[in-house]
């Protein structure tokens, strides 16, 4: 992965459109599959389908997430809404319910990936040429864990993500460390 390329082109006069990318991977021990679902929003570039990047197809799917920003020492937990309207992610809830009951993707990994529309490969372009293609040239990936399914309709599914080290409400190393376990802990001589 390189950041200097993104970031020299982000620091121009004119950049290059910033293509925001996601995965949804599937865990097999929790969802019975490790499939991979790869989509963007679709509002970068006017794509009017695939986009293609380090030979992955991205199918245009309306998805809109918030809430990446840290904010005074607290994790970004986001939210993702994706579109439900053709029934799509109903399905997907339904096929991994089969395997964990009422599990809604919980655990399910969700990678962001950002790059710049110069970046992408060939086959986007007219003619299958770009010179400056790079499937390196990208921002630092953000890799979120389905916490919940907030929400589910015929018209969206919203998730709610956490950081893969989120750890609140659990205890390392699964039990609590008192004064009264370790008293000289804490005695200073």
């Amino acid at each position: 992965m390189s950041t200097t390329k993104v970031f020299d082109e982000i620091q121009k006069i004119n950049p290059s459109a910033i293509i925001e990318l996601f995965s949804l991977q599937l865990d097999n021990s929790l969802h019975g599959a490790t499939t991979i679902y790869r989509f963007h929003s679709g509002s970068n570039l006017n794509a009017n389908g695939e986009i293609v990047w380090a030979g992955n197809s991205y199918l245009r799917f309306p998805v809109e997430v918030t809430g990446f920003a840290f904010q005074r020492g607290q994790l970004p937990r986001p939210k993702m809404k994706i579109s439900n309207a053709l029934g799509t992610m109903s399905a997907i809830l339904l096929t991994v319910n089969q395997t964990t009951a009422g599990n809604d993707l919980t655990g399910a990994t969700v990678t962001r990936i950002r790059t710049m529309a110069k970046f992408l490969d060939a086959v986007n372009f007219s003619g299958n040429t770009n010179a400056t293609a790079d499937p390196t040239a990208e921002f630092k990936r953000e890799v979120y864990v389905v916490d919940r399914k907030a929400t589910e309709n015929r018209d969206i599914v919203e998730l709610e993500l956490a950081q893969v080290w989120d750890l609140a409400g659990v205890r390392a190393p699964k039990r609590q460390c008192t004064r009264s376990i370790f008293p000289s802990i804490g005695t200073f001589n």
